[in-house]
């Protein structure tokens, strides 16, 4: 009864707000007006608050953005808002104050999709690198990001960490997991014991590559090693994007951080390694916990105190009205009574570990 009130309420407010609106427009009319002076414009994009973590009365400011759960750009939030677009618009919103001298990425992920991981990747190179100011000001100097890992920080979670100045794991945290994986499934087999034949019309061999509706044996030769190629080329993409940042990260922390070690390409096979493992390997400079992610980050930024603070995006009552406005797009309201694996898109690639 109370959620049928509440519903109910607002939407009496969305039914004002249309009169306004409908009223507007027709005094704009009456008094020979433009409609566009009336109209509603929305702005898009995330709309951050910042909030304070930890306030120790200190003119500097370290902001502290997190990664949790799957990375992907799929999947959007209650705001319409993806993870990449957030996570951009917070190193946006950390680049324009002056008063935040660096950054600490908490990663705390398995992976997720090829793409989103390298958009994030790059917007963590491109915010230690420029730090640009806001509205055409000069640019100031270039703030660090430290990652401090969590529990797990694989596959995609590293990817993405291995963009930061420096890299703080915890003896027990999973990272690693350097590799590409795409799933798929065959179900030809379940089709015919019910009787359903695939009705297929294709201009190339090739056109259906990936398709679980065709028996193996009308698989043409050498699929396989084109989907094998392409995985290839994308886990190479993720090796280099290990060793550029490791390499450029070692030359700025110099003795103080660690150099990947001669072998550590034989440990690029989709394993999982421990803090400690990491740590011997170069994959990490230092073993520890968030605090001593933020003394890190203190003493690279060359600052002694700083208030901790975050970005957390504001929801409104209109995120709410657009589920019931006509060009809103459709939203279901779900109730997840248990967690579940990812679910994985058929055709994409990902920097994922799943155990």
């Amino acid at each position: 009864m109370i959620a049928a009130i509440i519903v109910t309420l607002l939407l009496v407010f969305s039914l004002f707000g249309n009169l306004a609106f409908t009223l507007a427009n027709a005094l704009s009319f009456k008094h020979g007006m433009r409609t566009e002076a009336f109209s509603s414009v929305r702005d898009v994009g995330p709309k951050l608050d910042e909030c304070m973590l930890e306030n120790n009365h200190s003119a500097n400011k370290i902001a502290v953005i997190t990664v949790d759960g799957i990375i992907t750009s799929h999947e959007v939030n209650e705001a319409g808002n993806n993870m990449v677009d957030v996570i951009k618009a917070q190193l946006d919103r950390a680049s324009d104050d002056r008063r935040v001298k660096a950054v600490i990425l908490k990663v705390d992920s398995p992976g997720g999709e090829v793409l989103a991981s390298d958009d994030i990747y790059n917007a963590i190179r491109d915010f230690e690198t420029e730090s640009s100011g806001e509205h055409g000001k000069p640019a100031h100097k270039a703030k660090p990001v430290i990652c401090s890992m969590g529990s797990l920080a694989a596959s995609g979670g590293y990817y993405i960490s291995s963009g930061c100045r420096w890299i703080v794991a915890n003896d027990l945290t999973l990272t690693g997991s350097i590799g590409v994986i795409m799933h798929g499934w065959n179900y030809r087999g379940l089709m015919d014991k019910v009787g359903v034949a695939p009705m297929t019309y294709k201009s190339g061999k090739f056109k259906d590559m990936l398709s679980g509706e065709r028996a193996t044996n009308e698989i043409p030769a050498g699929e396989h090693e084109m989907v094998q190629n392409l995985i290839m080329e994308t886990y190479g993409q993720f090796t280099n994007v290990v060793a550029k940042g490791r390499g450029t990260a070692h030359d700025l922390n110099k003795k103080e951080g660690k150099e990947l070690a001669g072998d550590w390409a034989d440990f690029a096979d989709g394993r999982v390694v421990s803090g400690k493992q990491a740590l011997d390997l170069g994959f990490v400079d230092q073993l520890g916990n968030f605090d001593d992610a933020v003394d890190r980050a203190q003493d690279i930024a060359g600052i002694q105190d700083c208030n901790l603070i975050e970005y957390r995006e504001r929801y409104d009552i209109s995120n709410f009205l657009s589920m019931f406005g006509q060009s809103g797009q459709a939203k279901d309201i779900k109730l997840e009574l248990d967690s579940e694996a990812p679910k994985l898109h058929v055709g994409l690639m990902y920097f994922l570990y799943q155990p």
